[in-house]
């Protein structure tokens, strides 16, 4: 058993996470020890896939949050450094392929059931709450292309609604 200099092992951070998913009866598969992988349902983006990872310095937390974008990546970036300014215990930040993530970082003797709980809910909040608005900075003519194809077909354009300004005033 390792354990850190603020006298917490790894393994007891381990335990307080996977109690904190049991007691809030979130959807998780405990990967490999210290591994966990929590899908967080949400209303725009239907779910969102996190990971908590136990490491010897604390927890790292890492959610996927959309890929990258097609079009107009400053004006996206640009809406990201921004939100950055108001997210607690999580940022924004790309990968090598621009793809689009939230991760955090707590140290040992942060991680409680209660910073868990709030952390997971900024992860929910963040994800879901930008969702729409990431897709219409970076996916617009995709969004209206798909819009076209749908109605030249006469196919359902409801999981779309969201984003018939798009459609309607052009952008």
């Amino acid at each position: 058993m390792s354990v850190e200099t603020d006298g917490r092992p790894p393994e007891e951070t381990a335990r307080t996470v996977e109690r904190a998913l049991r007691d809030r009866d979130l959807d998780f598969d405990h990967a490999a020890p210290g591994r966990f992988l929590v899908r967080l349902p949400g209303e725009r983006k239907q779910r969102t896939s996190c990971w908590l990872v136990v490491g010897r310095h604390g927890l790292l937390v890492e959610a996927f949050v959309c890929r990258r974008p097609d079009e107009n990546q400053g004006g996206v970036h640009h809406f990201l450094l921004r939100r950055n300014a108001r997210l607690y215990g999580v940022h924004y930040t790309v990968d090598e392929d621009g793809d689009i993530h939230l991760v955090g970082r707590l140290s040992p003797h942060a991680v409680t059931e209660d910073e868990l709980d709030r952390v997971l809910g900024q992860v929910v909040e963040a994800a879901d709450g930008d969702f729409n608005k990431l897709l219409e900075l970076g996916f617009a003519e995709a969004i209206r292309r798909e819009w076209a194809w749908r109605t030249s077909r006469g196919e359902s354009r409801a999981n779309l609604a969201a984003f018939e300004h798009l459609v309607r005033d052009g952008g």
